[in-house]
């Protein structure tokens, strides 16, 4: 019996809870996406409207800096979303729900938090996470 559906309960609505809060999760990340996407291209947009010269433009520093942080931001928020599809697989292989390290059941409540997490609080805190 897999992990999430013993800890929670192994009805139907359970495993539908579970994707719905794994699809809300993945259309909120998506929109996410998008809106970063828009806000990298508008700062290229406007970067190339003006001076490229970082190093003797007074605001070059501070677009530069825009650059770096918005395409960090999607780089997470890409890598969230693959999160989120690994949860989508593991929900449809069965094992949704279980630590990846110890095997133990991952706490209905962190996954309601997190619903893309594979490890359980006590190895989440190990790893430093």
């Amino acid at each position: 019996m897999n992990a999430f559906f013993s800890a929670v309960g192994d009805g139907p609505g359970d495993r539908a809870s579970a994707r719905e809060r794994l699809d809300a999760e993945r259309r909120d990340t998506e929109a996410r996406i998008a809106a970063l996407h828009s806000d990298f291209d508008a700062i290229v947009e406007a970067n190339a409207l003006v001076a490229v010269d970082d190093e003797h433009d007074p605001e070059g520093s501070s677009t530069a800096f825009e650059r770096a942080h918005t395409a960090s931001l999607l780089a997470r928020a890409r890598d969230h979303l693959a999160e989120v599809d690994r949860a989508l697989e593991r929900l449809e292989r069965g094992d949704y729900g279980r630590c990846e390290r110890c095997g133990e059941p991952i706490p209905p409540g962190r996954l309601e938090v997190r619903p893309a997490a594979t490890t359980c609080v006590r190895c989440a805190a190990g790893a430093g996470r």
